[in-house]
């Protein structure tokens, strides 16, 4: 999300049993979205002091920029990297996109998770991931199948999908 929106992010949003975030409310006309988070996620942020009803606070977003910005600052100082000075909040909502992109090449995917009404939005981070990754580097799956039902259940809770039938064998495939 970008910084804006979890600056604004309420605990209300956050369902701790359930490990999802709701995103009610998206800044630059965005769709709202959920996504599904991990648990170490969800501990770090309930570790917050719950004193407002925002999750970070109530202070403005630029306050949280300006303590991102010293402790960047102090980094790329201490580990003499000026790279590190280039990153911001947004760099990570890129290389995020980029790399969901490359790991399931599909557009829709990838605009449907940052909110974006435009699919033309979205398709800056598949000309990122071609240019970073090349085309087509990755196209190498784990190949399984499942001899009843119960296996099949167990490859698709684990990221596998059906992709072909042969001699009445059903594939399942995962990136790797």
């Amino acid at each position: 999300m970008r910084s804006g929106e979890a600056k604004r992010l309420l605990w209300t949003e956050i369902d701790a049993k359930a490990n999802t975030i709701r995103l009610n409310n998206p800044e630059k006309g965005s769709n709202p979205r959920m996504w599904q988070v991990s648990p170490t996620l969800i501990g770090m942020i309930n570790a917050l002091p719950k004193t407002h009803e925002r999750a970070f606070g109530a202070g403005p977003v630029g306050s949280m920029k300006s303590t991102f910005w010293k402790t960047r600052k102090g980094l790329a100082y201490k580990l003499q990297n000026p790279r590190l000075l280039k990153i911001s909040f947004h760099t990570f909502r890129h290389w995020k996109a980029t790399m969901l992109y490359h790991e399931k090449p599909d557009t829709l995917y990838v605009r449907d998770f940052l909110g974006h009404k435009e699919l033309r939005n979205t398709e800056r981070y598949i000309t990122i991931a071609r240019t970073i990754f090349g085309p087509g580097t990755n196209d190498k799956f784990i190949i399984k199948i499942a001899a009843n039902a119960e296996e099949a259940i167990g490859l698709g809770e684990n990221g596998f999908e059906p992709f072909d039938v042969v001699d009445g064998v059903r594939l399942y495939r995962k990136r790797k």
